[in-house]
């Protein structure tokens, strides 16, 4: 076995927690159950490890057995890296049967044909989701297996997960394999990104119950009374019920899907009465508006429980996911006051 595999192996399993890594190792199916039943699970990460490799070695393993492994681990643990979606578009409606081979043969031949030292490994899971890792070289050095990008691309739907590694100038190489291997046209990022894949996925899937209502009840009225202080108490508890309410209506009773940053692109028109012209041609005024958090969705939730925030929140705030399937582009309606922003 080849020393960059043995030390490859012996890394990814020592980033595997002590008490799950005989479950990885069972999903990885390249050991029998007799040899991981030789294996000390109790001595030292460090020990284990060096096990593992001698066991490969006995074996004859080689990169792809050693990436196949490293995909195992991080579609068990994606929240490792950050993760983006993109979203690819036909010129039609028509829909093609995938094929998972013919998939595979154009995505090789397209990355390959580009550049030649890369690996790349597949593996398919039960969801219709497709993890391929991308190891990349240069036209002088071979693949790095530190420095690889990783793609999740759910078959039938036109949406894609990418993690890239520092190496961001193959993103372009990426991309058009994508394109090219399930026969779209044109793909695009969403401006949405998180260590969350299951978070990013249950957004553009719509797999979660925020509502989005625009209409919202009226304050109930407080009720009288003689005494003052009964009666600041009273409002300051049906103001809290109120904001609990209309907070449960926009984002639901369920926990919000876990993303980290997104963005979306703002356009309007400056207005100037005739006398004031602001600009000499009628060109919209845009601004690109960013938001990050370590977890967004529920940041934005607690605003107006914390009192950071009047209830209900503005819909640039809670339509976030929602526009996260159109890129999150927000043009101004025209007659809308001059700076203000709604959804179209």
């Amino acid at each position: 076995m080849d020393e960059v595999v043995a030390e490859y192996i012996r890394r990814t399993v020592l980033k595997i927690p002590r008490d799950e890594i005989l479950g990885v190792l069972r999903k990885w199916g390249f050991l029998s159950e007799t040899q991981l039943g030789a294996i000390n699970f109790r001595q030292t990460k460090e020990s284990i490890s060096q096990e593992v490799v001698q066991l490969c070695e006995e074996n004859s393993a080689d990169i792809k057995q050693a990436a196949i492994l490293d995909i195992i681990y991080n579609n068990s643990y994606p929240n490792k890296r950050v993760w983006s979606v993109y979203q690819m578009k036909k010129t039609g409606e028509e829909t093609d049967l995938f094929d998972f081979t013919d998939f595979k043969k154009k995505f090789k031949r397209r990355l390959q044909s580009a550049l030649k030292n890369v690996t790349i490994t597949f593996r398919e899971y039960e969801d219709n989701a497709i993890w391929i890792r991308i190891a990349w070289g240069t036209p002088y050095t071979k693949p790095n297996q530190y420095k690889t990008s990783y793609v999740v691309y759910h078959s039938q739907t036109p949406y894609v997960f990418i993690s890239v590694s520092v190496l961001k100038s193959n993103l372009p190489l990426l991309c058009q394999a994508l394109v090219v291997a399930s026969n779209y046209h044109d793909i695009r990022e969403m401006e949405l990104r998180s260590h969350c894949l299951n978070s990013l996925k249950d957004i553009v899937f719509k797999r979660y119950s925020q509502n989005f209502q625009t209409h919202y009840p009226k304050q109930e009225n407080n009720v009288a009374t003689e005494n003052v202080d009964v009666r600041i108490i009273q409002e300051d508890k049906s103001e809290k019920e109120r904001i609990q309410r209309v907070n449960r209506e926009v984002f639901g009773d369920g926990p919000q899907p876990k993303l980290e940053f997104a963005q979306y692109k703002l356009e309007t028109m400056f207005k100037s009465g005739p006398k004031m012209d602001v600009l000499e041609r009628r060109e919209p005024f845009r601004c690109l508006v960013k938001f990050s958090s370590p977890d967004l969705l529920e940041s934005l939730k607690s605003l107006a429980p914390a009192g950071m925030a009047d209830a209900p929140l503005s819909p640039l705030l809670t339509c976030i996911p929602q526009k996260a399937r159109n890129y999150f582009k927000i043009r101004e309606r025209k007659g809308v006051i001059p700076g203000s922003f709604v959804s179209p």
